[in-house]
């Protein structure tokens, strides 16, 4: 075992160094190396020692750091060197399969959608038409569009009937014996955690440690710990270490260093290149008009229109999300992600690579939650450029979890199969009867989970967990706090008896504190 993971870790150390060659980070470093050539402290004798000492009081070791960690979390950790490429993506098949025809299903859709509307899923714009979206760029919500004719690619429910349908092919009709008695919709066996696993992955959430979002710790007073807390947050930042930032935000951040705290996680400067890339991003959509154009137009419209929070952000939103659709860089992420980006050729030159133009399946499936993952955003961000980073960064990281069929811990199927678990296990009452009127609690709350809560909390509430997100690296807190409403709720819950009645139990998530209630589910529960 110990040579498969010195191998592995040879293998980690030359894919973080192969991805990080062509980076601009690798050219500055190789700059600065050269400027402390110069320095009277550089010696010919001790040259090599001399320049990592100049590059780590300079803070370029820091820099090539976060870097380095930023990698980690992104990629996977290695297979085996024999493991052919699909594995990287997903070890089970009929995993992929199932992401196969999922996303053949929804180009289907798209295409059938451009047959009867007669139009090309990709044009040039006309000039005239190029010059008038430059203008508006910045007020694209006061254009009325007549979008009746198009429709959604599908919703939530159509996504989660296909999961309720995932069966793993080795196990004919269910013989799986640990699986037997999962009395869920989710009817593949994944491992998931139980919670005194969740309490040791979540330690910093425990009831003896300062927590922001907490206002009545019975520990610590909470406006002594927030000061202090607040201290600590300026200190990380100081340091600019990506892996500290990681660990302070498991007790949550404050909000003036919120901002600053996230970026520094996803390694997001915002540098002249990165600035650059946007606005190449931005003529590409000034140039072309895709189909998804609309459907974002569409979606925006439905989607920010009717919350009182993020109607003011509909503009950022268009143009994140139009930026999104034409970035090929997140394609690269497909490389460990179940999903395949399809290609769509702008018509009349098919055939010719130049002219695909990518579409991310997921990007189009999802939008609606795409919006409101970058909702919450704009609260953060005000400078296009680094909420559209911010945004890319959290996509691939996390968000394209929810919207692909994968075997992943922090993937959708084994979120659902959490939520499903922790409430069989710890309110199995509650469970039972609910599944008895007709109201299977994944039905209520697929939606919470796949919009990562966007939408549903408060933002203050909502940032406060997402600090958790990124604390942990992991989305497997969607799951518990899901689970935790029910708790919450499960007083009304045990008195209703149609789907309806619990729907409205469940309707509005807007008053809820998030910490104490993953606190007490988490830490109060009797195991």
């Amino acid at each position: 075992a110990m040579v498969d993971a010195e191998s592995g870790l040879s293998l980690t150390i030359a894919r973080v160094v192969q991805r990080l060659r062509g980076s601009s980070l690798h050219s500055q470093l190789e700059r600065q190396a050269r400027v402390s050539l110069h320095k009277p402290e550089v010696k010919l004798e001790s040259l090599k020692e001399d320049i990592k000492d100049f590059l780590k009081t300079s803070g370029w070791e820091k820099k090539l750091q976060n870097a380095v960690y930023s990698e980690l979390n992104v990629f996977p950790s290695p297979c085996h060197p024999a493991a052919p490429p699909e594995h990287m993506k997903e070890p089970l098949a009929y995993m992929r399969k199932a992401q196969g025809s999922w996303e053949k299903r929804i180009l289907k859709s798209l295409n059938s959608m451009c047959t009867e509307l007669s139009i090309p899923l990709a044009q040039k714009r006309p000039v005239s038409e190029q010059k008038e979206l430059l203008n508006k760029w910045n007020e694209m919500g006061t254009d009325e569009p007549d979008l009746t004719l198009f429709r959604p690619v599908y919703a939530p429910k159509d996504f989660l009937e296909v999961l309720m349908n995932l069966r793993n092919p080795n196990y004919e009709n269910g013989e799986q014996p640990s699986f037997r008695n999962h009395l869920g919709l989710i009817q593949v066996p994944l491992k998931v955690k139980d919670i005194p696993e969740l309490k040791e992955d979540f330690s910093e959430l425990g009831l003896n440690i300062g927590q922001l979002g907490i206002d009545d710790s019975a520990q610590v007073p909470p406006e002594f710990f927030e000061n202090e807390h607040v201290r600590v947050g300026q200190k990380v930042l100081a340091e600019q270490d990506s892996a500290a930032a990681q660990q302070y935000v498991r007790q949550g951040c404050p909000t003036a260093l919120r901002a600053d705290l996230w970026a520094l996680i996803l390694n997001i400067s915002n540098q002249p290149e990165d600035i650059l890339y946007y606005e190449q991003l931005k003529s590409n959509v000034i140039q072309h008009n895709l189909l998804v154009d609309s459907l974002i137009y569409k979606d925006v419209k439905l989607t920010a229109s009717n919350d009182d929070y993020y109607f003011v952000f509909e503009d950022y939103l268009y143009q994140v999300l139009l930026c999104f659709s034409r970035d090929t860089s997140v394609l690269e992420h497909f490389a460990y992600s179940s999903a395949t980006p399809p290609k769509s050729y702008i018509r009349g030159k098919l055939g010719i690579e130049e002219y695909a133009v990518f579409y991310p399946p997921s990007v189009l499936s999802h939008l609606n939650s795409l919006i409101l993952a970058v909702a919450p955003l704009c609260f953060l961000y005000h400078e296009p450029s680094k909420l559209y980073q911010m945004f890319r960064e959290m996509y691939v990281r996390f968000f394209f979890r929810l919207h692909s069929i994968s075997s992943h811990p922090s993937g959708i199927v084994s979120l659902c199969l959490l939520f499903e678990t922790l409430l069989q296990t710890h309110l199995p009452q509650l469970f039972h009867h609910l599944r008895e009127i007709g109201a299977q609690p994944l039905r209520m709350s697929f939606k919470w989970m796949v919009r990562a809560f966007s939408g549903y909390l408060a933002t203050d509430q909502l940032l406060l967990l997402w600090d958790r997100i990124l604390g942990y690296n992991s989305l497997e807190i969607l799951a518990v706090l899901a689970a935790a409403v029910f708790a919450f709720r499960a007083v009304n819950l045990m008195e209703v008896t149609s789907l309806a009645a619990a729907e409205a139990v469940l309707a509005d998530l807007s008053t809820l504190k998030v910490m104490p209630l993953l606190q007490i589910f988490l830490f109060a529960t009797v195991t």
